[in-house]
């Protein structure tokens, strides 16, 4: 049992983690972001307010207009695209309101998501003058499932406020680039995580190499992901290291059909089953003349983790890849729970073939269980998705079901050389 404790750690913390961020009931919670800005009350409250002359200043607004015959509503055109390309209109209606002060205001309509999304949400702004310094506190009330989004809130707030900085100094709003995206802190948080993961693996050469190939079997994951993105036409694709939970991969605008939803996350583990046959035959030229340089343990190893690691992103779990492709290629719920549970015995297979005990098996299938209490989640959109043609969903199906094949082969052929 010691021997397995750093890996059971590892994966309760992740569990915990995932919860947190994704799950948790946090109830109706408030943001709030305050700035204050040398300038005239009257030009802030000119931007900060949806009627105000100068409503779009921001870089991500291209109009904000009274609706006719409404004149406590406004209709705001944004530079984000929507599932069709076209900029994402949103109508507020201004619920209260202290003339060059303050103003409450709610999402009535949005043109990208379901009005769902918006029952629960308000915002607030309020300006208070002293001494020739506005301040300006902006609220944001919501109800909230796991700390994600919150966080995410509370970045967009401050971003907003520091393009209003810019505005006022210099009469322009330019997108400015998210640091934490930039290239080199991805590069930076993936050598963190892959530092964090290391005393998990033990402090020892090996423990690094595998807490290394680990890190590499996650960003090639999640280069199968923003490669399937950008086949989509996601110009602005990007992928988020988040150090010892992985990576994110994310999209640069709503889907459009159930097929694009299906592939994306199909791509991930698809992208990475091509490197097993590669491995393999690396394995088998290892200490060859021309791959002396080659070490077929490593290779076992990158194998092992990459089957693993892929083959646990496709269980049928809501919040994880398998069970996005299952949701888009099984309508009905007796047929998802049938290739719920084929997924599930091969898994379950793959686990005895390689000899894990009974018991281990299942902790496993308690803990799939207790990750599939976190809910299906997600955004639902203002209009349906395309649905699937019968060609698409064949190659769905069989490209999920071919990936857990393949993941599941690494993993014996891996254990089968590494333990024999």
């Amino acid at each position: 049992m010691a021997t397995h404790a750093p890996a059971i750690t590892l994966l309760v913390l992740n569990v915990g983690l995932l919860w947190l961020l994704l799950a948790v009931p946090l109830g109706l919670r408030t943001v709030r972001v305050r700035r204050s800005f040398q300038a005239g009350r009257a030009k802030v409250w000119s931007a900060v307010f949806p009627l105000g002359a100068s409503a779009d200043w921001h870089h991500a607004v291209l109009a904000s207009r009274i609706v006719p015959d409404a004149p406590n509503r406004v209709q705001q055109t944004y530079a984000h695209l929507d599932r069709h390309g076209q900029p994402i209109v949103r109508l507020l209606e201004i619920t209260e309101t202290v003339p060059g002060s303050e103003y409450d205001a709610l999402v009535l309509d949005d043109s990208a998501l379901d009005t769902a999304f918006w029952k629960d949400f308000r915002e607030r702004r309020r300006l208070v003058e002293d001494g020739g310094v506005v301040h300006l506190t902006i609220e944001q009330t919501d109800r909230y499932r796991g700390l994600a989004f919150l966080i995410f809130r509370f970045f967009a707030l401050r971003r907003e406020v520091n393009a209003l900085q810019q505005w006022l100094k210099t009469g322009q709003s330019k997108p400015v680039r998210v640091p934490f995206e930039h290239p080199l802190v991805q590069s930076g948080l993936a050598l963190l995580s892959t530092l964090l993961l290391w005393p998990f693996f033990g402090l020892t050469r090996n423990g690094l190499l595998l807490s290394s190939l680990l890190t590499l079997v996650i960003v090639l994951h999640e280069l199968g992901h923003m490669a399937a993105y950008r086949a989509f036409g996601h110009k602005t694709a990007r992928m988020i290291f988040v150090p010892l939970l992985g990576g994110v991969a994310i999209g640069g605008r709503p889907y459009n059909s159930l097929f694009e939803v299906a592939i994306c996350a199909l791509m991930g583990a698809g992208v990475s089953a091509f490197l097993i046959p590669v491995a393999i035959i690396l394995h088998e030229a290892a200490g060859d003349e021309v791959f002396a340089f080659v070490s077929g343990t490593a290779v076992l190893i990158f194998l092992l983790i990459l089957g693993a690691f892929n083959l646990l992103n496709l269980l049928p779990m809501n919040r994880f890849d398998g069970g996005q492709i299952l949701r888009q290629v099984f309508h009905s719920r007796v047929s998802r729970v049938a290739g719920s549970f084929l997924i599930t015995l091969i898994i379950a297979g793959v686990g005895w073939r390689i000899g894990l005990s009974t018991p281990a098996l299942l902790a496993g299938l308690a803990v799939f269980a207790l990750l599939s209490m976190m809910g299906h989640g997600g955004v639902k959109p203002r209009h349906h998705l395309d649905e699937m043609t019968g060609g698409q969903r064949i190659l769905s199906g069989l490209g999920l079901y071919s990936a857990v094949a393949l993941h599941g082969y690494a993993i014996v052929y891996a254990t089968d050389r590494l333990f024999s």
